[in-house]
């Protein structure tokens, strides 16, 4: 059965797939083609996150920002398929049947019968039935980036909201930030860098206007102008919700019985909830959505429930409510407010996690945990001694506690081991409620490459959103009393991967714990250990160097189209001539009677003339007039006024029904333009250093590296230097590698490199370098790609596979295209891509020439080189 997070993938899958189109607020298009690709290096959004943010702004634009029940009564009707309604809102046959095989009596039952709701449970759906506004989960598994995905709901909403003023859009945020942790979420909400998901005209105008706000201890109300946009304010359940004021009976007086004191109490909302509803446009985000649900859905939902549905009540908007969570569960029930579901195992699959395979180890003992613990340290320093990221920071072991005697008692044992294993005791750090402003420091600066400390001893610490990617295993070796999924917290904190590693993480626990982590695992996720331990990841990532920064410009010559006003003769004046006097609007009266007619049926009986009533024609001040036609059309305004005051010599206005004809006059003696074309001799950079990430060795040295990511089964195309120069070496070792690895798409690009790069050592006389140029794209990084209009009627960048520059200065551009694409309209031999690189070719006849290789088979014969084998040696 097809459930409502497939049917919304599919349909947004066909909306990415045509580019985002929406006729009322095109913009959304140009946000996405920005986010999914921005220019430079650094940071940009995930998958899981690219594909959250498109199914929410496909149910904002799309869908009309529907109540969730609605989205369900339209994916799956009643009335044409009423299993699959029922399949879908996950409701049991015994339900229906108790409703009668009624649809009203059902949701009636949900809604308001306890018992019913109880013997089906059918608790969290009835939640989701009866939210009357629009309230949407994105869950998403640890790592894939929650609170960004937040901050680039915000930022694309502003940004809407400011292209389009009166549009359906956000204006306000109320974040709701997990726990206690409001600076923390103040502090990842700040650092988004929103230039990578916001193309440059609409994020000049987001970092303008955006307001960053948080709740204070201490302070009744939020620092934020009531009925202001543009805010972002941050506070977390207890600091903004609907509660009973600590009010004297003495301040009530009489007002109230002593029966309505009580209820006048929680009545009054605090101030803070107060400013926050004067907000208009309001968007209410709640970051880490589980702490809202937790283990008491009936209480806890409830009372942020509570205070949502004031601010719906009360917000001059409520536009819709977004929750992030973890999971799409609560206790094994599936939360039907769920539109967007991206699972532990899939981030270990797309390598935002690390994997764990048979790395999850449960010890079954019943005498003292000392053994155990040092098991553990023996085993992690065994395995990651020499484990480091790939900046430099050591691998880390946390070791989780359920009491702090439990951690006095057990650390002395760490210290032995690490002492038995010839390791320092200062490699040991324990951060709990007792903890010293120093641990406090240090435990703060746990990601620092230069931290000492490598075994961390926690207790209640270092669960939910502790990001620390050089820890590499968790330990929970005595067991829990109560849990509340604090052991999948703490046992999956080691699973945040950084690009370049391939080592998997390690989780060491005690056989009780074992069985809860499985339990909660279920519960939470879906998923077992045994789904954990069978999942491998399907990408991985890597660091590529720039090896040669300094590389000679390619020069070409270019064609380059200019549209330019034509030139006006300097002596040219503004001569206009008054529009024939326009027709004022009409005015007609007509008088009726009621009467039977024979001809009709109508009653009402037109009796008399129709009069014509005189009507003054609406006019503009000259003064207005000239400053508009001015403005338009780039031209003086005291010559444009002087001009009209000619025509209008008894007025101080004109008919607006003028203007028109007026701006057509402009238009004709200043408005024309034409087209010029020019040669210009070009040098293209084929690297541009600015655009990697510029770091310094610590012998001073600059290196300039960007990260990249790859199936993989495409893991065997990458092709680093330092292998190919000791297979190879000779005279060959000096060619190719401008950066290292390269990382080839297929494996013909590989065997015409390997072909070329071996003859290129037979005749390194004639030929200046080859280089590898498919896999760069981004114009922040390289200057050698051509622009060609796509299907889609919107320009694209092409960059060819290859360039072999001979000393002579001639070079010799190559693709490498299977033969099923050579008729293809775009990627074909008379494509749009090979139609403007051959523009480049005839500019260039002496200079430059194009080949498009066309292979049969996975290998390259080596006939398929053998032209640009002769072109090295001629």
């Amino acid at each position: 059965m097809t459930t409502l997070i497939e049917s919304l993938q599919s349909n947004v899958s066909e909306w990415r797939s045509k580019s985002f189109p929406h006729g009322e607020y095109p913009a959304i298009a140009e946000v996405f083609e920005w986010a999914t690709e921005p220019e430079g290096s650094g940071f940009r959004l995930r998958t899981p996150q690219l594909r959250a943010l498109e199914v929410y702004w496909f149910l904002r634009l799309n869908e009309g920002t529907p109540k969730i029940v609605d989205l369900y009564k339209k994916y799956f009707p009643a009335n044409e398929e009423p299993d699959a309604l029922l399949d879908a809102l996950g409701i049991p046959a015994a339900a229906w049947r108790g409703a009668k095989y009624n649809f009203p009596t059902l949701w009636k039952s949900i809604a308001r019968d306890d018992d019913f709701v109880r013997e089906h449970g059918l608790q969290a759906l009835r939640e989701t039935l009866n939210l009357d506004y629009a309230s949407y989960i994105l869950a998403l598994a640890m790592g894939a980036g929650k609170t960004a995905l937040i901050g680039a709901i915000i930022a694309t909403e502003f940004a809407m909201a400011l292209e389009y003023p009166e549009g359906p859009f956000v204006q306000n945020a109320l974040v709701f930030a997990p726990g206690t942790t409001i600076l923390g979420a103040l502090r990842e909400l700040a650092a988004v860098p929103y230039e990578r998901i916001l193309p440059p005209r609409l994020f000049k105008q987001f970092a303008a206007t955006v307001k960053l706000i948080f709740t204070r201890d201490g302070e009744r109300d939020i620092p934020v102008i009531k009925g202001s946009a543009f805010n972002v304010v941050v506070t977390n359940t207890e600091k903004i919700r609907i509660q009973k004021e600590t009010i004297r009976k003495s301040d009530l007086g009489n007002i109230f019985n002593p029966k309505k004191e009580d209820e006048a109490r929680a009545e009054v909302a605090n101030l803070r909830l107060q400013s926050i509803a004067s907000l208009p446009h309001l968007g209410i985000f709640s970051d880490e959505a589980h702490h809202t649900y937790g283990q008491a859905l009936d209480t806890e939902l409830k009372k942020v429930r509570k205070t949502v549905d004031y601010l719906h009540a009360n917000s001059p908007n409520l536009v819709c409510v977004v929750n992030t969570t973890g999971t799409p569960y609560f206790k094994r029930q599936p939360l039907r407010d769920v539109v967007v579901w991206y699972g532990l195992s899939q981030g270990i699959a797309d390598n935002i996690l690390k994997t764990v395979g048979s790395n999850i180890h449960a010890y079954n003992f019943d005498g003292d945990a000392k053994q155990v613990v040092a098991q553990i340290v023996a085993e992690f320093f065994e395995k990651y001694r020499d484990v480091t990221l790939p900046n430099g920071s050591p691998s880390k072991l946390a070791i989780y506690f359920p009491q702090t005697n439990d951690l006095r008692e057990l650390r002395p044992t760490v210290e032995t081991k690490l002492v038995e294993l010839g390791l320092s005791t200062g490699l040991v750090l324990e951060r709990h409620s007792d903890s010293g402003v120093a641990d406090k420091d240090a435990f703060e600066r746990i990601n620092d490459p230069g931290s000492p400390h490598r075994v961390v001893l926690l207790v209640n610490m270092g669960t939910e959103g502790w990001n620390v990617p050089s820890l590499f295993a968790c330990a929970l070796a005595r067991r829990l009393k109560t849990s509340n999924n604090f052991v999948l917290q703490a046992a999956s904190r080691c699973l945040r991967q950084v690009p370049g590693n391939t080592v998997p993480a390690s989780i060491y626990l005690s056989i009780e714990n074992q069985r809860t982590l499985d339990k909660e695992l279920r519960e939470t996720y879906g998923e077992s250990l045994e789904d954990l331990r069978r999942q491998e990841s399907n990408s991985r990532s890597a660091t590529i160097t720039v090896r040669k920064v300094k590389l000679p410009p390619l020069v070409v010559h270019q064609l380059v189209r200019t549209v330019v006003r034509k030139e006006m003769p300097t002596a040219a004046a503004l001569a206009l001539t008054k529009p024939a006097t326009g027709t004022a609007p009409r005015l007609e009266r007509l008088t009726f009677a009621i009467a039977r007619q024979a001809a009709t049926r109508a009653l009402l009986k037109q009796t008399g003339e129709t009069i014509t009533i005189e009507t003054e024609p609406d006019t503009l001040d000259l003064y207005t007039a000239a400053t508009e036609l001015a403005a338009v059309y780039r031209l003086d305004t005291w010559a444009v006024l002087d001009e009209l005051r000619r025509l209008y010599p008894d007025a101080d206005e004109l008919p607006l029904a003028h203007l028109a004809d007026l701006s057509t006059q402009i238009e004709a003696q200043f408005s024309q333009y034409e087209v010029k074309e020019e040669h210009v001799e070009r040098a293209l950079a084929l690297i541009k250093p600015d655009g990697f990430t510029r770091s310094l060795l610590p012998d001073g040295t600059e290196t300039y590296t960007a990260e990249i990511r790859y199936p993989v089964d495409r893991e065997n195309l990458l092709a680093h230097f330092e292998g190919w120069q000791s297979r190879h070496g000779g005279k060959s070792a000096a060619f190719g590698f401008h950066y290292t690895p390269y990382n080839f798409d297929s494996n013909p690009e590989l065997s015409f490199f390997e072909t070329l790069f071996e003859h290129l050592g037979l005749h390194p006389g004639q030929v200046e370098d080859i280089y590898f140029t498919g896999a760069i794209t981004d114009p922040r990084k390289t200057d050698f790609f051509v622009e060609y209009r796509g299907d889609d009627n919107r320009w694209h960048r092409y960059t060819p596979d290859f360039i072999i520059r001979r000393k002579d200065g001639r070079c010799l551009i190559v693709e490498i295209k299977g033969e099923n694409m050579r008729k293809d309209p775009v990627n074909g031999e008379n494509g749009s891509k090979a139609l403007a690189v051959r523009q480049w070719e005839k500019l260039n006849p002496a200079k430059l020439r194009y080949q498009m290789i066309f292979v049969n088979d996975d290998v390259l014969t080596r006939e398929g080189s053998a032209d640009a084998r002769q072109f090295v040696e001629n």
